[in-house]
């Protein structure tokens, strides 16, 4: 149930020059929600006798669902969880930091129980208004016998909506440096087969190394304490026109693609 880390990455921002860009890399980019494809793992949740269970989140949550905050850890952007019940159909999560929202989701199941709406807003990274986004998924089995109509594994289908901060971001090549940065205030500038550098704003600490595969395509690798937690390859079209961005998220051993258009 947590964000999918891409639509809370890519972020609006003023668009460089482009008769000063040096590399096809340079220049804004913006997704085209028709060819996300999202992580075919699935989400297991468990709402029943009053306790909210997601073994597949990261880290898994289990709280009472009575609306309240309740304290949990192994998470750098929030400190608190609430729950609450709005009706027989939906059910939203409510995260915190020092008490503060940093993100929130509304998840509705539809009348027939085979599909629902996830509607998602995060601020977690962020430095300025907050990013939405809204994502279709189908149910892959059901939950037990008397358990909310949530419970169950899930499966994302589709990103259906999405505010426009995140859906876009500014890349540049300058010689041996790549660097990435949004309006949420992440970034990162690392030097091509270099040292791992810090990516600026990212309450996990998480540091960046890039190296080139061919002459078309950059990797990023992220790591956290030492351990891999994700690897993406940009790959730029023949054109120039187009971005191909592939994620391996190596927590939760799934991956999603896009395309991204030059603006």
């Amino acid at each position: 149930m947590k964000k999918l880390f891409w639509i809370a990455l890519l972020a609006a921002l003023l668009s460089p020059s482009q008769a000063a860009a040096q590399s096809p890399f340079d220049g804004m980019w913006k997704i085209d929600l028709n060819t996300t494809q999202l992580p075919a793992k699935r989400g297991s949740y468990l709402l029943q006798a009053g306790m909210y269970h997601c073994r597949t989140c990261i880290p898994p949550i289990d709280v009472r669902a009575d609306g309240l905050d309740h304290r949990v850890s192994g998470d750098s952007c929030y400190d608190t969880v609430s729950i609450k019940v709005l009706d027989d159909r939906t059910v939203q999560e409510t995260d915190k930091s020092k008490g503060n929202i940093v993100h929130t989701e509304k998840m509705t199941v539809a009348a027939d129980g085979s599909t629902a709406v996830w509607e998602f807003s995060d601020s977690c990274n962020t430095n300025a208004e907050e990013v939405t986004w809204k994502q279709i998924s189908v149910r892959v089995s059901k939950g037990p016998a008397g358990s909310h109509p949530i419970s169950g594994s899930w499966r994302a289908m589709r990103i259906v909506n999405s505010s426009e901060n995140g859906l876009t971001a500014t890349l540049k090549l300058d010689g041996d440096n790549f660097s990435f940065a949004d309006s949420t205030g992440l970034s990162y500038t690392a030097k091509l087969d270099g040292p791992d550098a810090p990516f600026k704003g990212d309450p996990s600490n998480t540091l960046v190394s890039v190296k080139r595969i061919d002459e078309n395509t950059i990797e990023e690798t992220d790591k956290r304490a030492g351990k891999v937690v994700s690897v993406t390859r940009f790959t730029i079209s023949a054109d120039g026109r187009t971005l191909n961005v592939s994620i391996s998220d190596k927590l939760r051993g799934s991956s999603m693609q896009f395309v991204a258009a030059k603006q």
